[in-house]
């Protein structure tokens, strides 16, 4: 019997045993080719991912597959997953008047074939990520602000006109209106740093399928793509080995399609896999045990947001009748028992402000919600309309939003309450058919008025679609004025939290959780830590055992 280097893949130790052979008989008869097996073997990240997907572009800002964006590929700079900024690419970044940016990229910063990664490069990705027909999710959350991305964005430019590239070593960006925290908001893998040269067209279009193996691309982060079979769903990573920074520790990265979320937590709890991409069921404490979704909190929560303009809830009362009436520590364990979420009084969480927020929590009175429900122009429960809940999809949600109508049918006497899973269909000129919208609302950078101004300013999609057109002059005028101070004036956070008070009064919402950043991965996996936009932080420390 003999193995070559090429058998080394498939040999296991499970194999090893079922070949009869004990640790020291298999050093004897294959040498010290064995010990390298065993070691590599021991170093694969085995992931189990949740569908089939046709593109593994990098370019799309969002998606499943944006979630393994960080491992293959660099980012300016990164958080960890403290939520501290980190530097990668560029090594500083600076501004006299928050308008001009001046960064710097590390001069040992190299793709995998050792070229260096220039100013260039990073313009040219910026671009191909703001192209219309690249389909990013969220680039306009990273580049909006920057000078040409408008034209970019209404197809009438291909270059982003405010990013200038004196040397190779050197971006400057001038952005159409200043932004005190613009810095923050490339710190993430939306738009990542390609080989601009392979990822865009001739036409300022991305090419399609450059990142496959096949056209031999170039990769900036710490592994890299060597094998894809879309239709197999099996995805391949390896080390880079001239990554610029530390050394990754895993020896190989294989992610394959199991759609079925049981037969996933079967495999996983057999020892087959030992991570997921995305695994949500009600179970999974009990399960696979609280380390495997343990994670920090990030910037996002979710909420029960009531369409104001739709009745009953155009009646202030009978909207703090409804919230009043809920016992909102026992909607918590109703929903996630075991966590890895926490309950959440107000919107904000894991951001400078969120903490002693001056936001008073909404009481629980059932005495009083019944007497404001029949002081209401309703009079009533016998008078209000069907109420309809939307995006009551997973179990979790389910649980949370039937305790709700249940505490509504004992503490109000209200029966008529109906729910669908469906949320994207009733927004927009359809949202009247809705009372109550469970949504997430979140940021991705680590900014309080950022997080409301997605949230409850008349500007964001979430006043508009969710809240029925929500607009409170108070709530405006405080984020826009918090929105031209430094990331470090205290009156930045102050005037968030006052946005945040003002909002409180118009009783608009039912609060729910402040979401954890699941790990999705056994005790065994060291390192896989993420970020607050769902990134690994880290991936170059990701190790099994």
């Amino acid at each position: 019997m003999s193995f070559d280097q090429s058998d080394k893949t498939n040999l296991s130790r499970r194999n090893a045993l079922k070949l009869g052979l004990a640790a020291g008989v298999g050093l004897t008869v294959f040498g010290m080719n064995a010990r390298i097996v065993l070691a590599d073997e021991g170093q694969v990240l085995k992931v189990a991912h949740p569908a089939f997907d046709q593109d593994w572009s990098p370019l799309r800002g969002g998606g499943r597959t944006f979630r393994w964006n960080s491992i293959w590929w660099a980012s300016p700079m990164y958080f960890d997953s403290q939520g501290n900024i980190k530097p990668y690419v560029f090594t500083s970044w600076e501004s006299a008047d928050n308008t001009v940016w001046t960064f710097k990229i590390d001069p040992k910063a190299v793709f995998s074939d050792g070229s260096k990664i220039t100013s260039a490069d990073v313009k040219g990705s910026w671009e191909v990520a703001s192209m219309p027909n690249t389909k990013s999710q969220r680039a306009d959350q990273v580049l909006s602000k920057v000078k040409g991305y408008a034209e970019i964005a209404a197809g009438s430019g291909n270059e982003l006109t405010g990013v200038a590239t004196p040397d190779e070593g050197t971006v400057v960006v001038t952005l159409a209106a200043a932004d005190p925290i613009f810095f923050m908001r490339l710190a993430n893998h939306i738009a990542p740093i390609t080989k601009a040269s392979q990822s865009r067209g001739s036409d300022g279009e991305e090419i399609i399928d450059w990142y496959k193996p096949e056209n031999k691309p170039v990769f900036s982060g710490p592994f890299k793509l060597t094998a894809i079979d879309i239709d197999a769903g099996k995805i391949t990573f390896e080390p880079n080995e001239n990554f610029f920074g530390q050394k990754p520790k895993l020896a190989r990265i294989d992610i394959t399609s199991i759609e079925d979320n049981v037969t996933a937590t079967s495999l996983i709890k057999s020892g087959e896999f030992n991570a997921h991409t995305e695994l949500v069921t009600s179970t999974i404490i009990q399960d696979l045990g609280p380390e495997f979704s343990a994670g920090p909190l990030i910037p996002t929560s979710q909420h029960f947001w009531f369409n104001i303009s739709r009745a009953p809830m155009d009646d202030p009362k009978v909207r703090q009748a409804l919230i009043m009436a809920v016992d909102r520590d026992s909607l918590f364990k109703a929903s996630y028992p075991d966590g890895p979420h926490r309950k959440a009084d107000q919107i904000l969480n894991s951001v400078p402000g969120a903490d002693n927020s001056g936001f008073e929590p909404f009481p629980y009175d059932p005495a009083a919600a019944k007497k404001l429900l029949a002081e209401s122009s309703y009079g009533g429960p016998e008078r209000l309309p069907k109420i309809l809940f939307v995006g009551i999809s997973a179990p979790a949600i389910q649980a949370a939003a039937q305790f709700i109508a249940e505490q509504w049918r004992q503490n109000l006497g209200i029966t008529a309450v109906d729910m669908k899973p469906q949320q994207d269909s009733y927004a927009g000129p359809d949202q009247n058919s809705v009372q109550i919208f469970r949504d997430d609302v979140g940021t991705r950078v680590p900014d309080a008025v950022s997080y409301l101004t997605g949230s409850i300013a008349s500007t964001s999609s979430n006043a508009q679609n969710k809240l029925g057109g929500y607009k409170n002059d108070k709530v405006d005028s405080a984020l826009a004025e918090a929105a031209t101070k430094a990331a470090d004036d205290p009156q930045r956070v102050a005037l968030a939290q006052q946005a945040q008070k003002a909002f409180r009064e118009d009783w608009a919402f039912i609060p729910w959780y402040s979401q954890a950043m699941s790990r999705w991965a056994t005790k065994e996996v060291k390192g896989l830590e993420k970020n607050l936009d769902w990134q690994i932080a880290e991936p170059w420390n990701i190790s099994i055992g």
